[in-house]
């Protein structure tokens, strides 16, 4: 198993580039989305789960429901830890927890609880998490649960 497993926690780390930025060199407010999924994407590949063989058996991801508060902006060439924490998850979703923070004094710049649904890619209707995905979801859950990590 993985650290980001047994964790429940990950942390991506990101730096800003000008492409990031409006003029002033503030990052544009929805640069911090494409962040956070790209930490719970590289969450899910650091846990072993595939998602490309996911779109091969007509499994799709999509946010759902997404409530965030910015507290801080970051700026052009800093450094950030996006963090992805499975929190909760039901028969066809998952929640998340996930953070923008600065790196070294970890400076909360976002917050964010995302629910992610999966997805029938050829009729974008509700199906069932996939048995590896609900599996890791699971011991995640119980691993929170051993160490009272869980913050629900």
């Amino acid at each position: 198993m993985t650290e980001a497993l047994h964790s429940g926690q990950f942390r991506l780390p990101v730096r800003v580039y000008i492409e990031d930025t409006d003029a002033g060199g503030i990052v544009f407010h929805a640069k911090y989305l494409h962040y956070m999924e790209r930490a719970r994407t590289e969450w899910v590949r650091t846990c072993g789960v595939g998602l490309r063989a996911g779109l091969s058996d007509n499994i799709s991801y999509v946010v759902q429901r997404l409530n965030i508060h910015y507290a801080v902006p970051a700026k052009l060439d800093d450094q950030l830890l996006v963090t992805a924490e499975p929190i909760g998850f039901g028969r066809v979703w998952m929640d998340f927890r996930q953070r923008v923070l600065k790196a070294g004094d970890e400076t909360l710049l976002a917050s964010a609880d995302v629910r992610v649904a999966c997805v029938a890619l050829d009729s974008g209707r509700p199906r069932r998490l996939p048995d590896n995905m609900r599996e890791l979801l699971e011991s995640v859950h119980e691993n929170q649960l051993l160490t009272g990590t869980s913050q629900e």
